[in-house]
Protein backbone atom coordinates (compact mmCIF):
# COMPACT_ATOMS: atom_id res chain seq x y z
CA UNK A 1 0.00 0.00 0.00
CA UNK A 2 1.36 3.34 -0.62
CA UNK A 3 0.43 6.35 1.28
CA UNK A 4 -0.94 8.96 -0.55
CA UNK A 5 -1.61 7.22 -4.05
CA UNK A 6 -4.01 9.18 -5.66
CA UNK A 7 -7.02 7.49 -6.60
CA UNK A 8 -6.52 8.36 -10.37
CA UNK A 9 -3.64 6.36 -10.33
CA UNK A 10 -5.21 3.36 -8.67
CA UNK A 11 -3.93 0.21 -10.39
CA UNK A 12 -1.64 2.06 -12.19
CA UNK A 13 0.87 -0.86 -13.58
CA UNK A 14 4.98 -0.25 -13.97
CA UNK A 15 7.15 -2.33 -15.59
CA UNK A 16 10.72 -2.39 -14.33
CA UNK A 17 13.72 -3.90 -15.94
CA UNK A 18 16.97 -3.78 -14.59
CA UNK A 19 20.66 -4.89 -14.56
CA UNK A 20 20.74 -6.89 -18.17
CA UNK A 21 24.62 -6.72 -18.22
CA UNK A 22 24.89 -7.14 -21.98
CA UNK A 23 28.44 -8.48 -22.78
CA UNK A 24 28.44 -11.14 -19.89
CA UNK A 25 28.11 -14.66 -20.85
CA UNK A 26 24.59 -16.00 -21.38
CA UNK A 27 23.45 -11.89 -21.49
CA UNK A 28 24.19 -10.98 -25.19
CA UNK A 29 21.42 -9.35 -27.27
CA UNK A 30 19.50 -12.25 -27.61
CA UNK A 31 18.74 -12.11 -24.13
CA UNK A 32 17.69 -8.33 -24.22
CA UNK A 33 15.49 -8.47 -26.75
CA UNK A 34 13.26 -11.87 -25.03
CA UNK A 35 12.90 -9.37 -21.80
CA UNK A 36 12.21 -6.72 -23.88
CA UNK A 37 9.43 -9.32 -25.43
CA UNK A 38 8.58 -10.55 -22.29
CA UNK A 39 7.50 -6.92 -20.56
CA UNK A 40 5.87 -5.39 -23.81
CA UNK A 41 3.39 -8.67 -23.94
CA UNK A 42 2.71 -7.43 -20.11
CA UNK A 43 1.53 -3.99 -21.50
CA UNK A 44 2.39 -2.04 -18.81
CA UNK A 45 1.62 1.64 -18.87
CA UNK A 46 4.64 3.17 -17.51
CA UNK A 47 8.81 1.66 -18.19
CA UNK A 48 11.27 1.85 -15.72
CA UNK A 49 14.54 1.05 -16.75
CA UNK A 50 16.93 1.22 -14.05
CA UNK A 51 20.73 1.13 -15.27
CA UNK A 52 23.90 -1.58 -16.05
CA UNK A 53 22.46 -1.87 -19.04
CA UNK A 54 26.27 -3.17 -20.31
CA UNK A 55 29.22 -4.67 -18.58
CA UNK A 56 32.54 -4.57 -19.78
CA UNK A 57 34.26 -5.08 -16.22
CA UNK A 58 33.33 -8.68 -15.23
CA UNK A 59 35.21 -11.54 -15.72
CA UNK A 60 34.66 -12.84 -19.25
CA UNK A 61 32.63 -9.92 -20.15
CA UNK A 62 32.60 -9.38 -24.19
CA UNK A 63 32.15 -5.52 -25.82
CA UNK A 64 28.44 -5.17 -26.63
CA UNK A 65 28.05 -2.20 -29.01
CA UNK A 66 25.50 -0.07 -26.74
CA UNK A 67 23.18 1.57 -30.32
CA UNK A 68 22.78 -1.98 -30.58
CA UNK A 69 21.50 -2.66 -27.20
CA UNK A 70 19.56 0.47 -27.06
CA UNK A 71 18.05 -0.26 -30.58
CA UNK A 72 16.29 -3.02 -29.02
CA UNK A 73 15.23 -1.27 -25.72
CA UNK A 74 13.76 0.98 -28.30
CA UNK A 75 10.99 -1.42 -28.81
CA UNK A 76 9.39 -1.93 -25.13
CA UNK A 77 6.29 0.37 -25.24
CA UNK A 78 3.93 1.76 -22.54
CA UNK A 79 1.38 4.46 -23.12
CA UNK A 80 2.94 6.81 -19.96
CA UNK A 81 6.64 6.13 -21.79
CA UNK A 82 9.70 4.45 -21.11
CA UNK A 83 12.48 6.09 -18.66
CA UNK A 84 15.86 5.30 -17.77
CA UNK A 85 18.66 5.75 -15.04
CA UNK A 86 22.09 4.68 -15.79
CA UNK A 87 24.05 2.52 -13.43
CA UNK A 88 27.93 2.13 -12.45
CA UNK A 89 28.49 -0.49 -14.81
CA UNK A 90 27.42 2.41 -17.97
CA UNK A 91 29.78 4.43 -16.39
CA UNK A 92 32.43 2.11 -16.47
CA UNK A 93 31.77 1.42 -20.37
CA UNK A 94 31.36 5.02 -21.39
CA UNK A 95 28.34 6.34 -19.30
CA UNK A 96 27.41 9.23 -21.77
CA UNK A 97 27.58 6.56 -24.87
CA UNK A 98 25.68 4.68 -23.31
CA UNK A 99 22.84 7.61 -22.30
CA UNK A 100 22.96 8.75 -25.96
CA UNK A 101 22.55 5.63 -27.47
CA UNK A 102 18.93 5.44 -25.30
CA UNK A 103 17.81 8.64 -26.31
CA UNK A 104 18.20 8.29 -29.46
CA UNK A 105 16.39 5.17 -29.30
CA UNK A 106 13.20 6.77 -27.82
CA UNK A 107 14.22 6.32 -24.34
CA UNK A 108 14.26 9.10 -21.84
CA UNK A 109 17.38 8.74 -19.08
CA UNK A 110 17.13 10.58 -16.02
CA UNK A 111 20.49 12.29 -14.48
CA UNK A 112 19.41 13.93 -11.21
CA UNK A 113 16.32 15.05 -12.82
CA UNK A 114 12.56 14.55 -13.45
CA UNK A 115 9.43 14.61 -16.15
CA UNK A 116 5.77 14.05 -15.60
CA UNK A 117 4.46 10.70 -16.81
CA UNK A 118 1.13 12.53 -17.61
CA UNK A 119 -0.59 13.79 -15.31
CA UNK A 120 -0.47 13.85 -12.15
CA UNK A 121 2.15 11.19 -12.60
CA UNK A 122 5.75 12.20 -12.12
CA UNK A 123 9.14 10.34 -12.44
CA UNK A 124 12.16 11.51 -10.83
CA UNK A 125 16.02 9.68 -11.71
CA UNK A 126 19.08 9.91 -10.29
CA UNK A 127 22.38 9.88 -10.75
CA UNK A 128 24.69 6.83 -10.14
CA UNK A 129 25.50 7.18 -6.74
CA UNK A 130 29.25 5.51 -7.12
CA UNK A 131 30.07 7.85 -10.07
CA UNK A 132 27.83 10.67 -10.12
CA UNK A 133 26.98 11.40 -6.54
CA UNK A 134 23.20 10.30 -6.55
CA UNK A 135 21.81 13.41 -5.90
CA UNK A 136 18.10 12.81 -4.84
CA UNK A 137 16.87 16.35 -4.05
CA UNK A 138 18.42 17.68 -7.57
CA UNK A 139 16.68 14.83 -9.16
CA UNK A 140 13.07 15.90 -7.11
CA UNK A 141 13.43 20.17 -7.73
CA UNK A 142 11.25 19.86 -10.58
CA UNK A 143 8.34 17.93 -8.87
CA UNK A 144 5.28 19.70 -7.27
CA UNK A 145 4.87 19.28 -3.87
CA UNK A 146 1.81 17.65 -4.01
CA UNK A 147 2.22 15.52 -6.85
CA UNK A 148 2.53 11.30 -6.80
CA UNK A 149 6.27 10.92 -7.63
CA UNK A 150 8.52 7.51 -8.38
CA UNK A 151 12.20 7.51 -8.03
CA UNK A 152 14.62 6.12 -9.56
CA UNK A 153 17.67 4.92 -8.10
CA UNK A 154 19.99 2.21 -9.83
CA UNK A 155 21.58 1.72 -6.36
CA UNK A 156 19.39 1.24 -2.94
CA UNK A 157 22.08 2.38 -1.10
CA UNK A 158 20.61 5.84 -1.79
CA UNK A 159 16.98 5.04 -0.28
CA UNK A 160 17.75 6.27 3.54
CA UNK A 161 18.42 9.58 1.86
CA UNK A 162 14.81 9.42 -0.02
CA UNK A 163 12.30 11.68 1.65
CA UNK A 164 8.90 10.73 2.40
CA UNK A 165 7.32 13.05 -0.14
CA UNK A 166 8.42 10.22 -2.94
CA UNK A 167 5.84 7.87 -3.31
CA UNK A 168 7.72 4.46 -3.85
CA UNK A 169 11.89 4.34 -4.85
CA UNK A 170 12.94 1.81 -7.57
CA UNK A 171 16.15 0.13 -7.58
CA UNK A 172 18.50 -2.76 -9.07
CA UNK A 173 22.38 -3.32 -8.72
CA UNK A 174 21.89 -5.71 -6.04
CA UNK A 175 20.76 -8.70 -8.24
CA UNK A 176 18.84 -10.26 -5.30
CA UNK A 177 22.30 -11.08 -3.90
CA UNK A 178 22.43 -12.88 -7.07
CA UNK A 179 23.20 -16.20 -5.11
CA UNK A 180 20.15 -16.42 -3.26
CA UNK A 181 21.66 -18.79 -0.38
CA UNK A 182 21.27 -16.59 3.44
CA UNK A 183 25.02 -15.94 4.87
CA UNK A 184 26.44 -17.42 1.46
CA UNK A 185 24.92 -14.51 -0.54
CA UNK A 186 26.27 -11.81 1.42
CA UNK A 187 29.89 -11.52 -0.25
CA UNK A 188 27.38 -11.05 -3.39
CA UNK A 189 25.80 -8.73 -1.94
CA UNK A 190 26.97 -5.20 -3.25
CA UNK A 191 25.78 -3.04 -0.64
CA UNK A 192 27.18 -1.08 2.09
CA UNK A 193 24.40 -2.23 4.27
CA UNK A 194 24.42 -5.89 3.53
CA UNK A 195 21.52 -7.84 3.15
CA UNK A 196 19.13 -4.92 4.61
CA UNK A 197 18.64 -3.73 0.55
CA UNK A 198 18.92 -7.33 -1.01
CA UNK A 199 15.68 -7.62 -2.86
CA UNK A 200 11.65 -7.43 -3.03
CA UNK A 201 9.46 -4.54 -1.19
CA UNK A 202 11.06 -3.12 1.94
CA UNK A 203 9.40 -0.47 3.99
CA UNK A 204 11.50 2.49 6.07
CA UNK A 205 9.50 5.42 8.27
CA UNK A 206 6.62 4.53 6.06
CA UNK A 207 8.75 4.65 2.86
CA UNK A 208 8.61 2.15 0.53
CA UNK A 209 11.47 0.89 -2.20
CA UNK A 210 11.15 -2.15 -4.54
CA UNK A 211 13.96 -3.67 -5.37
CA UNK A 212 14.61 -6.14 -8.73
CA UNK A 213 17.03 -9.03 -9.02
CA UNK A 214 17.19 -7.92 -12.82
CA UNK A 215 17.92 -9.66 -15.75
CA UNK A 216 22.06 -10.21 -16.12
CA UNK A 217 25.30 -11.27 -13.69
CA UNK A 218 28.02 -9.10 -12.21
CA UNK A 219 31.47 -10.29 -11.70
CA UNK A 220 31.17 -14.24 -12.52
CA UNK A 221 28.34 -15.38 -14.84
CA UNK A 222 26.46 -16.99 -12.10
CA UNK A 223 23.32 -17.33 -10.33
CA UNK A 224 22.21 -19.76 -7.89
CA UNK A 225 18.49 -19.44 -6.58
CA UNK A 226 17.33 -16.00 -7.93
CA UNK A 227 16.79 -16.61 -11.88
CA UNK A 228 16.22 -13.23 -14.10
CA UNK A 229 13.71 -11.66 -14.11
CA UNK A 230 11.55 -8.38 -15.30
CA UNK A 231 8.48 -7.28 -13.06
CA UNK A 232 5.63 -5.62 -13.17
CA UNK A 233 4.32 -3.71 -10.19
CA UNK A 234 0.59 -2.64 -9.66
CA UNK A 235 0.03 0.36 -7.30
CA UNK A 236 -2.75 0.89 -5.19
CA UNK A 237 -3.45 2.97 -2.09
CA UNK A 238 -5.48 0.28 -0.68
CA UNK A 239 -4.70 -2.95 0.76
CA UNK A 240 -4.70 -3.97 -2.44
CA UNK A 241 -1.90 -3.65 -3.50
CA UNK A 242 -0.08 -6.33 -5.49
CA UNK A 243 2.53 -7.10 -7.70
CA UNK A 244 3.38 -9.84 -10.39
CA UNK A 245 6.52 -10.54 -12.20
CA UNK A 246 6.93 -11.91 -15.57
CA UNK A 247 10.02 -14.20 -16.21
CA UNK A 248 11.98 -14.53 -19.47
Amino acid sequence: MLPAWPAALDGLRVGVLTDLHCGMPHSGLGMAERAVAALNAEAPDLICLLGDFVDRHGRFARAVDPVALAARLGRLRAPRGVVAVLGNHDWYAGGRAVADALEDAGVRVLEDEAAPADEPLWVAGTSDLRFRGGHVHRALARVPDDAPVLLLSHDPDLFPTVPARVSLTLSGHTHGGQVAIPLLRRPFVPSSYGERYVHRHVVEDDRRLYISSGVGTSGFPIRLGRPPEVVVLTLRGTSREGCRRARR
